[in-house]
């Protein structure tokens, strides 16, 4: 009976330590996660192709086409006139800029017309003699002789024999020295070239002028240039009288100029070829930055996109059976700013708008109606 019993008992510490055991580790085992599958979803349009304009922009700084600096050939003190020689004050052609005194000078000047006249008076005699039938065109040239008005061109020589005469009695010269000095006096007023505005200035009224001294700037107001530089793969497109859209840096204001020059040099380092372009608008001011925008050729069979959904540069994603992502090589036809011409896609095809995180070749993914 004890040896039962003792089996019995055996036999249900074993079987408890089975279950007691079995239980613990149920207990000690973590439940398998759940995963759910996200499909993302992606933004597109149908491919249309089309001729695309190909746009080249570049930016350029304005400046006047008609522009001098101002430059003192003569000295002396600079003197006021009517209008204040002062940035921004306006002046039309003819207009006198400044005035440098010339006192000394025209004294000089007045000594040196006397001089030719008392020459020329002292030839008469022996013209009347020796050159009778032209006396009296001198004495006509002396009534006409006027110490304050410019000096009057002498008579025409008849023959060699006259003009050797009047030559070796040193008028030519004494002529000719005084029209030098009438040339410098009419440099101590210096006048407008053209209408404009002075832009820089710098000497005052009363002010020692120097010979060869910068005194300012002058500008003409009414045309202005920018110089822009565009690829010289595109130097066959771009010709003279081309029409280009000009626009401020923030697209506020827009202007319309035209192609006056393209230069012949290529840019060694660049690759690049200026191109001048003519502008007028009574808003524009020197200095301003502008966006130039030339039309240089067409592309047909081709779309335009932003410059973010190309990968790698050379390919793009489309959906194809509205749920599977493929990347597509496509072929680069230009590179612009922040948009791209692109060839290769057919139309109706499912391009990408948007750029997708994560994006693989193969995903599932559902369109955003």
């Amino acid at each position: 009976m004890r040896n039962i019993i003792l089996s019995v008992l055996g036999v249900a510490l074993v079987v408890g330590a089975i279950l007691l055991g079995n239980y613990f580790i149920d207990k000690n085992q973590k439940p398998k996660p759940i995963f759910s599958k996200t499909i993302k979803t992606v933004f597109v349009e149908n491919v249309e192709n089309k001729e695309i304009p190909i746009m080249l922009s570049a930016n350029g700084v304005l400046v006047a086409k008609n522009k001098i600096e101002i430059f003192s050939e003569v000295q002396g003190i600079l003197q006021s006139s009517n209008k204040s020689f002062k940035p921004g004050e306006k002046y039309s052609k003819g207009e006198t800029l400044l005035s440098i005194s010339s006192d000394e000078f025209t004294a000089g000047l007045q000594s040196q017309k006397s001089n030719l006249f008392n020459l020329v008076t002292s030839i008469l005699p022996d013209i009347r003699l020796d050159f009778s039938s032209e006396f009296n065109k001198w004495q006509s040239y002396l009534q006409s002789f006027d110490i304050n008005k410019v000096t009057p061109k002498l008579p025409v020589f008849s023959s060699d024999k006259e003009k050797y005469f009047i030559s070796g009695r040193g008028i030519l010269t004494a002529y000719y020295a005084v029209k030098n000095l009438e040339v410098r006096l009419s440099k101590h007023n210096i006048k407008a070239p053209f209408s404009g505005v002075l832009t820089e200035v710098l000497v005052t009224s009363g002010t020692l002028v120097r010979s060869g001294q910068k005194l300012g700037e002058f500008i003409n107001t009414d045309v202005y240039e920018i110089e822009v530089s565009i690829n010289s793969e595109f130097a066959d497109l771009l010709k003279v009288g081309n029409s280009v859209m000009l626009s401020t840096l923030n697209k506020s204001k827009n202007y319309t100029g035209t192609v006056v020059r393209v230069n012949g040099k290529v840019d060694q380092v660049s690759q690049t070829i200026k191109v001048f372009i003519d502008v007028k608008h009574e808003d524009l001011k020197e200095g301003m930055f502008l966006e130039a925008n030339l039309v240089a050729k067409s592309e047909s069979d081709a779309i335009e996109i932003s410059r973010k959904l190309l990968v790698n540069n050379q390919a793009v994603y489309i959906v194809k059976n509205d749920s599977l992502l493929t990347l597509l090589p496509v072929n680069t036809v230009y590179f612009g700013a922040e948009t791209i011409v692109i060839k290769g896609l057919k139309n109706n095809d499912k391009i990408l708008t948007q750029i997708l995180p994560g994006a693989i070749d193969g995903m599932i993914v559902k369109i955003n109606k």
